[in-house]
């Protein structure tokens, strides 16, 4: 009995490892995708702002126009 629980805790630990290495792996990818979610959303909104100034600025010309 006390061979079985030796040769489970010697294997035990490296499978302990290799899952906590994925985790922080899986961890750092997920980070990384939030991060280049944001910085997509940051240059939406920048570009949503450049076309709303653009149409307020094409409406001016056209009530000016007019």
């Amino acid at each position: 009995m006390t061979g079985l629980v030796t040769v489970v805790m010697i294997f035990s630990i490296p499978l302990v490892a290799i899952v906590t290495d994925h985790f922080q792996k899986q961890s750092k990818y997920k980070h990384k995708l939030i991060q280049e979610e944001l910085e997509l959303e940051k240059l939406k909104h920048e570009n949503y702002l450049l076309e709303t100034e653009k149409m307020r600025l094409e409406l001016e010309k056209m009530k000016i126009g007019s």
